[in-house]
């Protein structure tokens, strides 16, 4: 087991060295490219951190990273906590901007598509609708319909036909 934690250890320091590498690596080709030799000494530095031999990943780290970490420990840790509470402070305030969005969205659906389903139930008489439940229940129980049942009938039947002629003659001209 101390075997594999060494092992461990001994890559975890070779990859934190290897990144600060690379983000040095980054600026530095920019200005010492045309350096001679400079891609062949590139290589040469990442062998040498690889190296079991001359553990220049674990010098590295123990001279200059893990020193530098164990005197800002304090300052990293307060850092976090500060970032912790600030990301669960701008989680809890998108996420109520998000749900009142929702919501407004939801409402402004709602009432549009509210004027267009009232418009598609006062075609129908309360007849009409007890026969498109179609499951033999009884009408839902409510004021009776305005005049007879037959003024009621024939009026819905004027308002269907008149409602299908009227796609019937907008899908013809589409």
């Amino acid at each position: 087991m101390d075997h594999l934690q060494a092992g461990g250890v001994k890559w975890m320091m070779y990859w934190i060295i290897f990144a600060l590498f690379t983000t040095a690596e980054t600026f530095t080709d920019i200005f010492l490219c045309w350096f001679p030799f400079y891609y062949e000494l590139k290589i040469a530095f990442v062998a040498w951190l690889l190296s079991p031999y001359t553990k220049g990943s674990s010098l590295l780290y123990r001279k200059f990273v893990h020193p530098t970490l164990s005197s800002k420990e304090k300052e990293i840790d307060d850092c976090l906590v500060q970032a912790k509470d600030r990301s669960y402070d701008a989680l809890v305030h998108f996420g109520k901007r998000g749900l009142n969005v929702a919501a407004t969205a939801a409402v402004m659906a709602a009432s549009k598509g509210q004027g267009a389903l009232s418009e598609r139930l006062r075609s129908f008489s309360m007849q009409d609708l007890s026969t498109i439940r179609g499951d033999g229940a009884p009408a839902p129980s409510g004021p009776p319909p305005t005049g007879s049942g037959r003024a009621s009938s024939k009026h819905g039947q004027q308002k269907m036909s008149r409602s299908a002629s009227e796609s019937a003659g907008s899908s013809g001209t589409a």
